[in-house]
């Protein structure tokens, strides 16, 4: 079983050096002995910062697959939702927590994995302790 459900605020902060944290090294830590889920849009939404960054300057494209190539040897293990329970159960979750559906996935992945949740999203965390879904902490 996995320890937690990783949002990709926190693995963007493994990414840029201006974003890095305390919080998200302990992340990262966690993955020596274990291992992470995310919901099936994680893989696009970093690919989407990752080129972004691009576009903007603020990574060169060979540092963008350097990092990819870095993620892949990570245990995160991405899992697939269908697309009913998208527009239903996860787009119904992000207006109830006034999130986006985005965020919604991870919360719902979460939820529905019974996991902690890793993210650096203030708005993200506030919507997770609303439903009774514990944020990942250092050491747990």
């Amino acid at each position: 079983m996995a320890d937690f459900v990783l949002d990709t605020s926190v693995v963007m902060a493994w990414c840029f050096e201006d974003e890095a944290s305390d919080y998200a090294d302990a992340v990262l830590e966690q993955l020596t002995d274990g291992y992470a889920l995310a919901p099936g849009i994680w893989p696009l939404e970093v690919g989407n910062v990752l080129v972004v960054a691009e576009r903007r300057g603020r990574m060169t494209k060979a540092e963008s697959v350097h990092f990819l190539e870095l993620l892949r040897q990570l245990p995160i293990e991405v899992e697939m939702s269908s697309a009913p329970r998208m527009f239903a159960a996860v787009i119904g979750l992000a207006r109830e927590q006034s999130l986006s559906s985005y965020d919604a996935a991870y919360l719902d992945l979460a939820m529905r994995a019974g996991l902690p949740l890793a993210t650096l999203d203030s708005a993200l965390r506030e919507a997770a302790l609303r439903c009774g879904v514990p944020i990942f902490m250092k050491g747990k």
